[in-house]
């Protein structure tokens, strides 16, 4: 009896590891979704690029050059040490071996080269909004810019943080990719800008507080994030509420959005990296993201950091 009970345990037990061994399995896109007849629009690649910020995290440390992508940008999370890859055309250190379809995948699936589970440090949550054609273009931007030969350094993460499968895990309680679509309901204005800050710009990514496994909560969107990294710094709350941006004008927001300078003639530290790229956008583009902004539900949060 107790041989039956211990063989049923096993088989239990086995069929479980099964399981979660294809549950967690990285799911990636097909070759056809590389539409046939593509031409890369290389200035389109660059505004995709400078909306996501992309210097930000993989410029250097000391760099001054945003197109110079060797990475080496040290993030502290509660989970340990991300330190941000080399994404120069490289072929030895960066993106310069990879098809363009292994990019596509890392960008809207989370899924590297090598088939294996990105961790969401790398915003792959926001950017599997995108439409395939913006990541090819950006893909074929990024193409362009100095090969830097600096290895890429390893992530230095807690156990069982640094076994890569159980990323898999999170995917399944957080990642829900769907390519975005307009609302018919709402101008094309407010579509672009839409579409912009919640994909590419992955504004919420870094203005929502997360749980204790890095998930967003998904009922503070933009209400702010206290600990938005290990050491202290915070995101304000930038939904129009008393303590996030109610007092300001979609006309102020896009302009701070090009000059880094907020009503109060502040230059907050916190955005200055963001204010570096979103300069280099179109002014449509800019007011865009401030018209989807301002009209986001108010919400109250993080008063103490109101943003001025």
């Amino acid at each position: 009896m107790l041989r039956r009970v211990l063989v049923g345990l096993a088989v239990v037990v086995l069929a479980g590891l099964v399981a979660a061994w294809f549950l967690t399995a990285p799911s990636k896109l097909p070759p056809s979704v590389l539409a046939a007849g593509y031409h890369a629009d290389l200035a389109n690649g660059r505004e995709v690029f400078n909306a996501g910020n992309c210097s930000a995290c993989h410029m250097a440390p000391g760099q001054k050059d945003r197109t110079v992508l060797a990475g080496g940008v040290k993030l502290a999370s509660p989970f340990g040490l991300f330190v941000t890859p080399n994404i120069s055309p490289s072929k030895a250190h960066g993106i310069g071996g990879w098809t363009e379809l292994e990019f596509v995948n890392a960008m809207k699936r989370g899924v590297d080269d090598e088939g294996g589970h990105l961790y969401p440090a790398f915003p792959y949550g926001a950017y599997s909004l995108l439409k395939t054609s913006d990541v090819r273009d950006l893909y074929a931007y990024l193409k362009t810019l100095p090969a830097v030969e600096t290895p890429s350094q390893p992530h230095q993460l807690k156990f069982p943080f640094n076994i890569r499968r159980a990323v898999g895990f999170w995917k399944l309680l957080y990642f829900h990719p769907h390519e975005y679509a307009d609302d018919p309901k709402q101008s094309a204005a407010w579509n672009r800008g839409r579409y912009l800050a919640e994909g590419p710009a992955h504004c919420a990514e870094c203005h929502t507080a997360r749980n204790m496994l890095g998930g967003m909560d998904e009922g503070r969107l933009y209400a702010g994030a206290p600990n938005l990294e290990a050491g202290g710094r915070f995101a304000s709350n930038i939904t129009p509420s008393k303590d996030g941006i109610g007092d300001w004008s979609v006309e102020e927001l896009a302009d701070f959005l090009k000059s880094g300078t907020d009503k109060c003639f502040n230059e907050p530290d916190g955005m200055r990296n963001v204010v570096t790229s979103t300069s280099q956008l179109t002014d449509a583009d800019v007011t865009a993201i401030a018209i989807y902004i301002h009209g986001l539900p108010p919400m109250p949060g993080n008063g103490k950091h109101k943003t001025c």
